[in-house]
């Protein structure tokens, strides 16, 4: 499981906690941690199109 999909699950449970208990501050935390969820899967699916790209690269070469 990628760690983008982690911390989105965590950041959507911080919320729904925040907005249970009326805690403004963790239910931000968790929106927070949602957001950082969804720029890291972006750096993700980058660095797998570069290995792919690479993988592409090398067959081509061999």
């Amino acid at each position: 499981m990628r760690k983008s999909t982690v911390q989105k699950g965590e950041g959507a449970a911080e919320e729904g906690a925040g907005k249970a208990t009326g805690d403004t501050r963790l239910e931000a935390e968790g929106k927070a941690d949602q957001m950082a969820a969804k720029a890291r899967e972006a750096i993700e699916k980058v660095h797998e199109s570069a290995l792919k790209a690479r993988d592409d690269v090398r067959r081509g070469m061999a």
